[in-house]
């Protein structure tokens, strides 16, 4: 399918890995020229280069989306080095803090909504202009299911998704009419460095393997996941791709769940 976003320009912030790195790689087999940017120089460093496309359309500028400063200059770097931006996908996130709500302090909340949700707040202040001045525009925002779904574990990430959803619908409200759409989608249990991490601890704490770790998460954490598996990377990439696309051209204000079932309810 021809998504007709052959010359467009995509930011996508949380790009050293995951569902950031696999988006650009759709969109830089869509045409798009991709400028990827993550807190790490060395990892963004080597997801560049592991892109398979031509390097005229592959960029990258490390930044920490906590930082005005930092986003400033990331600001600068892309105007000089392809100019205005056309889609805006922010990948960037953090676990956070975890533990039963009595065992999270002040400092937990406030670094996890930092990141998570001011994080979007900040990068899409920043580009917003790009975005508006073209009549047409694209911004896609990572949810989660945890966003409706809340779990008593993780509760900072999830009051941060769900401020994610908000926005979203909310920017979608204010910018349609300049042609610029925004949209969410909420993924469940993906195969990523994150979900390693967790699956990791988790294998530690139980004493058992990894895989078995994977199985008894899915069986007694998320039980609605019909497919019996972890999403891949790929498949949430898939959806972004198609929403920072023309053929989404009538799609704004909705959040795309990408949960193998996860979330119980309509």
């Amino acid at each position: 399918m021809d998504l007709g976003i052959t010359g467009r320009t995509a930011l996508i912030t949380g790009a050293d890995s995951g569902i950031g790195w696999h988006t650009a790689q759709q969109l830089l087999d869509e045409g798009a020229t991709v400028f990827l940017t993550d807190q790490d120089p060395e990892k963004l460093e080597q997801a560049a280069t592991a892109l398979d496309g031509p390097s005229s359309r592959i960029h990258r500028r490390a930044a920490d989306v906590t930082s005005r400063d930092s986003l400033a200059e990331l600001a600068a770097a892309v105007a000089d080095e392809v100019g205005r931006i056309d889609i805006l996908v922010h990948c960037a996130g953090i676990t956070g803090a975890q533990g039963l709500f009595h065992e999270i302090d002040d400092e937990g909340w406030t670094s996890t909504i930092e990141v998570d949700l001011f994080g979007a707040v900040r990068v899409i202040r920043q580009f917003l202009d790009d975005l508006r001045a073209g009549g047409w525009g694209r911004l896609v925002l990572l949810a989660s299911e945890d966003a409706v779904q809340p779990y008593d574990d993780e509760l900072p990430y999830c009051a941060a998704k769900a401020g994610i959803l908000a926005l979203a619908k909310g920017l979608s409200r204010t910018y349609a009419s300049e042609g610029l759409l925004v949209n969410a989608v909420s993924p469940a249990f993906i195969h990523t460095p994150m979900t390693d991490a967790m699956m990791d601890k988790r294998s530690t704490e139980l004493g058992v393997s990894k895989d078995e770790a994977i199985a008894s998460f899915l069986s007694d954490k998320r039980p609605f996941m019909e497919l019996g598996r972890r999403g891949e990377p790929e498949e949430v990439a898939s959806v972004i791709a198609f929403l920072c696309s023309d053929r989404a051209s009538f799609v704004n204000g909705a959040n795309y769940r990408v949960d193998s079932g996860s979330v119980a309810t309509l």
